[in-house]
């Protein structure tokens, strides 16, 4: 592991606990429900390459509920997954993940999001290039949009990234779920190639850095 990454894994652990011991404190306070709430939870829909690997991560924290593979971003309604894949519609590969805020926060989910992909690479994650890759945050309402742009400011300003954060912070739209065999791929396809060559490793990894947040199994 290298010195980059034991200094990025410390920042974001800092910045973590910080959030929820805010969490916790407020915990009894009552919340006003936004657009991105829904009977107490909040939905937060984001995007950073290949959707089969980030609704695989999301899915093993505590306090989420739901995460579904989706498009969004886009130029035409309903798009299917061969139209997204030739770049021309405008949609990015997203997840939309519902959670509970009283035990995990929006703040604590965005700091485990600039974690589990490369928020500084524009249009690209790893081998999958194009604008459907892009790193994308699709804010709901002001408030989640001035979370997201604190969570960037500090990690911007902890300089535990080697360039500049090129996230795309845009306003919610539209959400169009996936077709039916991408969601939750890697759970269903553990043993194909990619899932094993790429997903696998990311996850071992987010394993091993956030274990106090994963469910109980």
């Amino acid at each position: 592991m290298t010195t980059r990454t034991i200094l990025k894994s410390l920042f974001l652990s800092g910045l973590i606990l910080t959030s929820t011991l805010e969490n916790s404190a407020n915990m009894s306070q009552p919340k006003n429900q936004s657009p991105g709430t829904l009977q107490g939870k909040e939905v937060l829909t984001v995007g950073g390459g290949c959707f089969w690997c980030i609704e695989a991560i999301f899915d093993e924290l505590r306090g989420v509920e739901r995460v579904e593979s989706g498009y969004s971003g886009g130029s035409i309604a309903n798009p299917t997954y061969r139209q997204v894949c030739t770049g021309t519609t405008g949609h990015a590969e997203v997840v939309q993940i519902t959670f509970d805020p009283n035990v995990i926060s929006l703040k604590e989910l965005l700091e485990i999001f600039f974690t589990i992909h490369d928020p500084t690479t524009l249009n690209r994650q790893g081998p999958d290039v194009g604008t459907q890759y892009r790193s994308v945050v699709f804010y709901r309402s002001q408030e989640q949009r001035a979370v997201v742009t604190q969570v960037i400011k500090d990690i911007q300003a902890a300089k535990v990234l080697k360039a500049p954060i090129v996230t795309e912070i845009a306003p919610f739209t539209a959400f169009y779920k996936a077709e039916d065999y991408h969601q939750e791929y890697f759970q269903l396809n553990g043993e194909q190639p990619y899932c094993r060559l790429v997903i696998a490793p990311k996850i071992a990894e987010f394993r091993q850095h956030y274990r106090d947040r994963l469910k109980k199994k």
